[in-house]
């Protein structure tokens, strides 16, 4: 799903684009509202993550301007927790409100459950060649044999796979697998590289060296 997250917090902007990234979203991050409606049209955004507590323009003045011109889903995610501004941010047009301190897999449920309850849907199947993904189930088949992958080696063929042929650089992936908290191995993406190409075909993952890596959408 394309997910325009807004939010000013820049530790905890950081933790939830990673880890929605990480479930597969594809995630565009503001840090202000002035620009929401602008990202809205022009991304073909399905679904937004709103602050309320945003410099500039208020998160309620960006939640009205998104429902005067779109009916996707708006989840919003702040500290103000009073009945008053639930009531408020409901009646503006928001489809769930979350509160601070909150749980990631609590909110990415959320997520999923207002995009299916208004149409909204992630891309569940992926088909490359003989590469078949099905994200739903998250399950990976190459020649309609199943394909048993970590957690991490999943993540990132994914991550590849929903936009076969574009260059991802080493740091972007880094970012993905691990966050920002983490120590990586300097070796540590290489391995996950080495693996997918073990279980999978040597020539699916493209190497460029000094810039990154792209999946092969030409292999048959």
């Amino acid at each position: 799903m394309k997910v325009l997250f807004v939010e000013d917090d820049l530790l905890l902007g950081d933790g939830v684009e990673t880890a929605l990234r990480r479930e597969g979203h594809q995630v565009t991050w503001l840090t202000e509202g002035e620009s929401v409606l602008e990202h809205v049209e022009q991304d073909q955004v399905e679904a937004v993550i709103l602050d309320l507590g945003l410099p500039g323009i208020d998160g309620m003045e960006v939640l009205r301007r998104i429902r005067a011109a779109h009916n996707i889903p708006v989840l919003i995610l702040t500290a103000r927790d009073s009945l008053e501004d639930r009531i408020q941010g409901l009646d503006a047009g928001a489809d769930d409100y979350v509160l601070k301190p909150f749980d990631v897999d609590e909110l990415q449920a959320r997520l999923r459950a207002i995009s299916r309850r208004l149409g909204g849907r992630t891309q569940q199947n992926i088909r490359i060649g003989p590469l078949h993904i099905d994200h739903a189930r998250h399950e990976v088949s190459w020649k309609d044999r199943l394909v048993k992958l970590s957690r991490r080696e999943y993540t990132l063929l994914h991550e590849l796979a929903q936009h076969p042929g574009q260059v991802f650089t080493r740091p972007h992936l880094e970012k993905l697998l691990y966050g920002c908290c983490d120590e990586i191995e300097s070796n540590a993406l290489e391995v996950h590289i080495h693996h997918l190409r073990k279980k999978l075909d040597s020539n699916l993952i493209v190497t460029l060296r000094g810039i990154g890596y792209r999946l092969d959408d030409t292999i048959e």
